[in-house]
């Protein structure tokens, strides 16, 4: 085998559905206003203006996703070294009861 590195992307796709956007958007305010965030006062305040006003839960949602949560996924393969992870919300449409039943058998 060559020792030329090589890279790979892993993309993954999760469609989630909003159960109480009031209830995600106050837990990502709570994260916003924590005092152990390392946010100045102006960008607390910007943050919680956009959380609040995203009618989609996109943003609120995105504060509350761990990057070590995503990590997770490939901590326990010795073989890799992550090198660099990006994380998107945005909002989508309700899957098809196909795309549902692929994703259960998975």
């Amino acid at each position: 085998m060559s020792d030329e590195s090589k890279f790979l992307r892993l993309t993954v796709e999760l469609t989630v559905e909003v159960l109480d956007m009031d209830a995600l958007q106050a837990a990502a305010l709570a994260e916003i206003r924590h005092p152990d965030s390392d946010l100045t006062e102006e960008e607390r305040t910007e943050q919680a203006e956009l959380v609040s006003s995203d009618d989609s839960g996109a943003s609120a949602l995105q504060w509350l996703i761990e990057p070590d949560h995503v990590l997770a996924l490939v901590d326990h393969i010795s073989e890799i070294e992550p090198r660099e992870a990006v994380l998107g919300v945005e909002p989508a449409e309700e899957p098809s009861d196909e795309e549902e039943d692929e994703h259960e058998h998975a």
